[in-house]
């Protein structure tokens, strides 16, 4: 394939050669007007612009033939076509991270409302229902929904003990509560902890909101945090200069038929393919870890959905603390009975209250509330969107020369093929760094992947871990590597080895750090992205080594 395009190139340029050497007086004479129109318009000096074509020697990346260009406009035309394509790049990934913000602060902001929804049922209903069970311990509730929220964000929470330790610190307050003629000093309440999980106090309701909370938020928040490392990684590579060969490759593809006085000459649609292919071919290698973070993220919605789904639960917590304080209250004596005979007999108060049976509470029944559609609809609109951007990588250079490159609609002999207008012969290559060895118009060194790309595509890795983790009922950032894959829940263990260690809050956090936080979480409140990762190795001297014969044999004015 290369020797056809190095073939195709020697008869273009000898084409090139044997006009300028006839010395045709209507191709030394042709005026460069149109040129100087063109050239003016984006903002340079006239006065660069010679009246007629000229010898071409100067020139070091347009054909060296009769041109309408100085040294000055080449250098200046240059820095305008690599200005351009960062500016189209730009634009491209802005447009894409403005699809990925809206569909983040959609969803984000419905499943925040659900939980600020079920908070704000439970301020209303309980005081009347529960009187000072509830009154007597809103601090316990407001740091239960506040821990929620911090989790869901992406805070360094592990959900289970914040659950467990919430239900502790009820059940102490609580039975001293609703035994006021009692003394029950700290040692009786541990003791009353400690066989908490035998006596069961607050019934199923602790179980049941531990196993489908931590389905619920796991899936909730990886689904936004996968929205956020997606807008992320893009934002990241956006800012990845272009290559001095890119830059001249492009030149050499928008401007130097101008410089060869056929400005009307478009692209050749395989010429500017092959052109920008080169010019983003790390770009390319992010296409396989970006589909399977969006495929991941698609499949995860399924877990939004039913009894134990997201939407159901976040916004239903409050009915799981209801059910807990309605059983407390039903279970009284029984439970008493059984402390008393773990726990031993308490003194009594002397300075106790009334008797019990006259502070008795209400019980409170709350019913579902039906679904809005509202969450449907988003992630109906969220998953069509994420099929569209699949290919976004590998589209990328198509889609720039169709757009902006003003690209010939089709391949003939009037379209620019970097010499002349005619057609362009050698084909396009695959996608990729690895595809790039024989390149005809950029000159890329695969042995050298840019580090910033690689580092992006560790995070997607990472994010869809967590997103397969999720899938499986498991929070993989306290994933035990020796749980053999059991997990908080039930489904898939942790894959790889990039889980971290569960901890327990109160302890320093051994755990993988999070890649993503959710907008506006504070450092207070978690984790910050981990340091840049490294990329994976591979080997590619063979590949170099054919890398150093065929730069040897390369003609220098390519």
């Amino acid at each position: 394939m290369e020797l056809r395009a190095r073939g195709w190139w020697l008869l273009c340029a000898a084409a090139a050669l044997v006009a300028c050497a006839r010395g045709d007086p209507a191709s030394k004479s042709r005026s460069c007007s149109e040129v100087r129109q063109i050239y003016g318009a984006k903002g340079f000096s006239l006065s660069d612009v010679p009246q007629a074509e000229i010898s071409g020697e100067h020139l070091r990346i347009c054909p060296q033939g009769y041109t309408c260009c100085t040294s000055e406009m080449e250098e200046n035309l240059a820095n305008h076509s690599r200005m351009e394509l960062e500016t189209a790049l730009h634009d491209s990934s802005r447009a894409l991270q403005a699809t990925l913000a809206t569909q983040l602060h959609g969803i984000d902001d419905h499943f925040q409302r659900l939980l600020n929804d079920s908070e704000r049922t439970l301020q209303d209903a309980f005081p009347g229902a529960f009187g000072d069970l509830y009154t007597q311990n809103t601090r316990a509730f407001r740091d239960l929904y506040a821990e929620l929220r911090l989790y869901y964000r992406g805070a360094n929470l592990h959900l289970e003990e914040t659950l467990a330790e919430f239900w502790a610190r009820l059940l102490e307050r609580l039975f001293k509560q609703l035994h006021p003629q009692l003394l029950l000093p700290d040692d009786y309440l541990d003791c009353l902890g400690k066989q908490a999980e035998a006596l069961r106090p607050f019934g199923d309701a602790p179980r049941e909101l531990r196993l489908r909370a931590t389905r619920a938020f796991v899936a909730a928040r990886s689904f936004v945090q996968g929205l956020g490392v997606a807008s992320d990684v893009v934002r990241k590579v956006a800012q990845v200069p272009l290559a001095p060969e890119c830059s001249r490759a492009v030149m050499k593809l928008v401007y130097c038929a101008h410089c060869r006085g056929v400005p009307g000459a478009r692209p050749c649609p395989d010429y500017c393919r092959n052109v920008l292919k080169g010019c983003l071919a790390n770009q390319a290698d992010l296409d396989a870890e970006w589909r399977n973070l969006l495929d991941s993220m698609v499949l995860i919605t399924d877990k939004f959905w039913g009894p134990s789904g997201a939407e159901n639960v976040i916004g239903s917590v409050h009915m799981w603390l209801a059910e807990a304080i309605n059983a407390l209250q039903d279970n009284k004596d029984t439970l008493t009975a059984k402390v008393i005979q773990g726990c031993g007999n308490p003194k009594v108060n002397p300075h106790g209250s009334g008797p019990e049976e006259k502070r008795r509470r209400g019980k409170l029944a709350l019913q579902e509330r039906p679904s809005t559609g509202t969450l449907e609809k988003l992630v109906s609109e969220a998953k069509a969107q994420l099929r569209d951007i699949q290919d976004f990588w590998i589209s990328l250079p198509g889609t720039l020369c169709s757009e902006k490159m003003a690209m010939s609609p089709a391949s003939d002999d009037r379209c620019w093929n970097g010499i002349s207008k005619g057609r362009y012969l050698p084909e396009v290559m695959g996608d990729g760094l690895a595809n790039q060895i024989n390149n005809p118009e950029v000159e890329v060194d695969i042995t050298k992947p840019d580090m910033t790309i690689r580092q992006q595509i560790m995070q997607l890795k990472i994010m869809t871990n967590r997103l397969r983790g999720a899938y499986g009922g498991n929070d993989v950032d306290f994933q035990d590597a020796s749980d053999d894959g059991s997990g908080s829940g039930s489904g898939a263990g942790c894959p790889d080895d990039t889980c971290g260690r569960r901890v327990s809050k109160k302890s320093s956090s051994s755990r993988t750090p999070l890649t993503h936080a959710l907008p506006g979480l504070s450092e207070q409140e978690g984790q910050k992205t981990s340091a840049a990762t490294c990329p994976e190795p591979h080997s590619f001297i063979l590949l170099f080594l054919f890398t150093l014969v065929l730069a040897a044999a390369r003609p220098r004015w390519r």
